[in-house]
């Protein structure tokens, strides 16, 4: 067994989303519980603490805020047009973990590259946008 260098960003939807998602998609659950149940994760650089957790949500908030809407609508047109720190946070939560244990170390791990990540003024990569304009100053 052995740990990698990375953290853990764990999208879990709360009422807000789910009343929009009913507005804008048929198909959406009925039940917060039943949405909250298989949600998203991401892989995220390692953190050591709460400042550099809300650092790090700052830095893909775009990119996740964009992702978890897009799975119930991809009519942009249908998406809020406030998409900040604020706003993510009333519409989900976001759970962090520290360690990541790879339990199948002989599993090479894939990457697909959708072509969203660019590279930001310091040369790092940055998910940003997932090619839309920002709503939120960033």
């Amino acid at each position: 067994m052995s740990e990698i260098n990375r953290s853990l960003l764990i999208v879990k939807p709360k009422q807000p989303l789910l009343d929009w998602a009913r507005s804008v998609n048929v198909d959406a659950g009925s039940r917060l519980d039943e949405i909250r149940q298989d949600t998203s994760s991401y892989l995220i650089p390692e953190f050591e603490s709460h400042a550099d957790q809300m650092k790090i949500l700052a830095w893909c908030l775009d990119f996740v805020f964009e992702e978890e809407l897009n799975t119930w609508s991809i009519d942009e047109t249908t998406w809020p047009r406030q998409r900040d720190m604020d706003t993510f946070l009333e519409w989900f939560d976001a759970e962090f973990h520290s360690i990541i244990f790879d339990l199948a170390p002989d599993l090479p791990l894939e990457h697909v590259d959708y072509g969203h990540i660019k590279d930001d003024e310091n040369g790092e990569d940055e998910p940003g946008s997932n090619g839309h304009p920002s709503s939120n100053g960033h």
